[in-house]
């Protein structure tokens, strides 16, 4: 039967072209609009490591008091976003999470062994050998370094897989020298395939997302030991004493961002009440005030997804919305056209489920056409969302199976849904009326 009710349906569709196409044109552009909306807002909303993001934590710990200027200056305003170095250091020495690392941005200079290449402007992280476990690194050779060379300011990298390229011509690296900023590090690991987005280890530096993932990740205290500066945000309520990098260390200007694994409710409990004791004894001013977030309110909190993202998700789902009730209304006006086509049915013993079929299946068509060309929208669309979003984040939008199957899948219901008001009207047609009337 259903055979017989596509060939009705095609029959149908080809007695009016015209209107055919307007109504594919217009579930088409509903459907490509929403989708390429969708892309984007699925690529910036997602769980950049979902099998594990209940488990990290950033801590915040109110080292300025509550008199600080801050949030607009209300008194009651929450702890800082980030860390000054002295709580930094103070929370890794008492190690009171099962993996824990402060970190800051750094950007220093590599030089290949080769003297005809020229030098490599890097991004990357200084941070403490827990890192790489905590945050689940993939390396395609070696690994990251341990405690000890935390703690002895071993000269030890890590690299990604396109600096390796860059310096080393690719392959295993490990165990190799490479010239940072006049010093020498041996490179202990390479990263394989990783470009987190956002950049959840560190929302704070990062803003959230990167075009590029990082190349180089080097010892926390390494890095201050060597005065690499910190390439992220600062953030003082007071002058630094001292001047130059060493005077950002003695001050409580906010620079380090800090993230802890705590696999259970309880050691997030026991954590919380850490943090309280800590902050006051660090601070014995004030009251404590503290914060224990998991990662997913804290990418909340800092309202990683961008507002533009979700303004135009609802506008284009209000767009697919307008068009349903555009296409509605054609079809209302084209099967209305046959209501006398429909009484003769009727009173040849057609029932009301062969009438819903029929012209449901027209329906169904005319969404399947109208999925096909939104393809091609949707397409364009992911392509040309750079014109009006900023670079990093429209880079994240892309095609992939799930979303082209999800295109058809919604134009097809979608325009079912058009054609159920239009079909349940035709299918309350009176045969005795439309046989008297003809």
């Amino acid at each position: 039967m259903f055979a017989y009710y596509l060939d009705l349906a095609l029959r149908s569709l080809k007695r009016s072209p015209g209107l055919t196409v307007l109504m594919v044109l217009t579930i088409a552009f509903g459907v490509g609009a929403s989708m390429t909306a969708w892309s984007v807002f699925r690529a910036v909303s997602g769980d950049p490591i979902p099998w594990k993001s209940a488990q990290l934590f950033v801590p915040q710990i109110d080292m300025w008091g509550p008199q600080a200027q801050r949030g607009g200056g209300a008194p009651d305003a929450g702890p800082p976003d980030a860390l000054d170095y002295g709580d930094a250091v103070a929370l890794m020495r008492d190690h009171r999470a099962k993996l824990q690392s402060a970190m800051y941005p750094i950007g220093p200079s590599v030089v290949p062994a080769d003297a005809a290449r020229h030098p490599v402007t890097t991004s990357g992280h200084a941070v403490f050998g827990e890192f790489f476990p905590m945050v689940d690194v993939p390396f395609a050779y070696g690994a990251g370094w341990s405690a000890a060379d935390d703690g002895q300011r071993a000269q030890v990298a890590v690299i990604s897989a396109r600096l390796n390229a860059k310096v080393f011509d690719g392959g295993n690296s490990v165990g190799k020298m490479l010239n940072v900023d006049g010093r020498e590090y041996r490179v202990v690991g390479v990263i394989g395939d990783w470009n987190p987005q956002p950049v959840f280890y560190d929302i704070v530096n990062s803003g959230g997302f990167a075009t590029e993932g990082e190349d180089l990740f080097l010892p926390f205290n390494t890095a201050i030991a060597a005065n690499m500066s910190n390439q992220g945000n600062t953030n003082c309520i007071a002058v630094p004493k001292e001047s130059g990098f060493e005077g950002l260390q003695h001050s409580n200007c906010i620079w380090i961002a800090y993230m802890v694994q705590l696999d259970t409710a309880a050691a997030a409990a026991e954590y919380r009440n850490y943090l309280d004791g800590f902050a006051r004894v660090r601070h014995p001013d004030w009251a404590p005030n503290v914060r224990l977030r998991d990662l997913p309110d804290w990418l909340d909190y800092q309202h990683v997804v961008p507002s533009d993202t979700r303004v135009s998700l609802l506008i284009a789902l209000g767009l697919l919305i307008v068009c349903l009730v555009n296409t509605a209304g054609l079809l209302l006006a084209k099967f209305l056209r046959r209501s006398s086509e429909i009484g003769v049915r009727r009173a040849l013993g057609a029932p009301r489920a062969a009438i819903y079929a029929q012209f449901l299946t027209e329906g169904a068509i005319i969404g399947l056409a109208g999925g096909v060309v939104g393809l091609l929208l949707t397409g364009i669309g992911v392509v040309g969302v750079g014109l009006v979003l900023p670079r990093e984040i429209a880079s994240l939008a892309h095609l992939d199976m799930r979303l082209l199957l999800s295109t058809l899948v919604i134009a097809v219901i979608a325009s079912v849904l058009a054609a159920a008001y239009p079909t349940f009207r035709v299918s309350r047609v009176q045969p005795a009326w439309q046989l008297k009337s003809n």
